[in-house]
């Protein structure tokens, strides 16, 4: 069904491009179409934290905050190379209906600044959140990072590698947990045209894999993938999750039977929910690692 409704979207997309109507992906089709979670609402749209035009991001919240909720950052994939943050509403519904403020970022693309830009733009976003989550509701020392696909790869490598969060003026103990949702973390030797684009100019090709920065302070991690995944295989979920074992760093690891790539972040949206628990496994294990009593595990990072 996630297949015939995606060739659907693309079939729209083409016709109504080749109509002179609009200019849409399917994804941006999709999430223009498909039902929000109720308990939820846009507060934000087109903050800017940085100068260019694609350091922008929107923010969601729950309808209903008695009290300061912990703060998603979510990341969305696309190879690095596309994306926008207006086709992953769905996606700031959900989490904001599940008691986050929940801020959904854009990034420079590999195509127009070489790595590691996108993760440079990724910290600039988390600290914008640390000092501006108040202003919507959200509590700045209970920050989670979250993405899926290289946007997964994006959160993970921001929540390892402190460097990152420290020289964009972002505070790392803040990261309470992150959570990756097909993501690649493990993906020596360079084997594909995408990843060979994106980091073969890298001076330090170990220093651009995830699973190169776990410590026993390592930030607590839902990984999940799909055992039909083919894009990202999931031995990168096993690998990382394997790592952080070895260094006694919480972790929830979970392969959903029958879903491949694109199901991992469809199943997030009300339309494609029953796929897979993904999405309340996840705030589960995100809520309870921000959770106030958890807010001492700060460590030295």
């Amino acid at each position: 069904m996630t297949r015939i409704l995606t060739a659907l979207a693309s079939f729209l997309c083409l016709a109504l491009s080749a109509a002179g109507l609009a200019a849409c992906s399917p994804l941006g089709l999709f999430d223009a179409i498909g039902p929000r979670d109720a308990g939820a609402r846009q507060a934000a749209k087109n903050q800017p934290f940085g100068q260019h035009p694609r350091q922008h991001l929107d923010v969601y919240v729950p309808e209903d905050l008695s009290e300061p909720a912990p703060v998603v950052v979510f990341f969305y994939g696309g190879s690095w190379s596309s994306g926008a943050k207006e086709d992953y509403a769905f996606v700031g519904h959900a989490l904001a209906a599940q008691g986050f403020v929940t801020i959904v970022p854009d990034y420079r693309l590999a195509t127009e600044a070489p790595y590691p830009a996108f993760l440079e733009d990724g910290a600039a976003a988390v600290a914008w959140a640390q000092h501006n989550a108040a202003r919507f509701g959200g509590d700045p020392r209970r920050v989670a990072l979250a993405g899926h696909s290289a946007g997964a790869y994006n959160a993970l490598m921001l929540g390892l590698d402190p460097r990152y969060l420290r020289a964009a003026g972002a505070d790392p103990r803040v990261v309470k947990a992150v959570a990756g949702l097909s993501g690649p973390y493990d993906f020596l030797p360079l084997d594909n045209d995408t990843t060979r684009r994106v980091f073969g100019q890298a001076p330090d090709l170990k220093g651009t894999q995830p699973v190169a920065f776990v410590g026993p302070m390592s930030p607590p991690a839902f990984l999940a993938t799909g055992d039909g995944d083919t894009v990202v295989r999931p031995r990168n979920t096993q690998s990382l999750a394997e790592r952080l074992r070895a260094a006694n760093v919480p972790v929830q690891e979970r392969v959903y039977a029958g879903l491949d790539h694109t199901d991992t972040l469809l199943a997030l949206s009300v339309t494609f929910r029953s796929k897979a628990p993904e999405l309340a496994e996840m705030a589960a294990f995100l809520r309870g690692q921000t959770a106030s009593r958890a807010r001492g595990r700060v460590g030295f990072r």
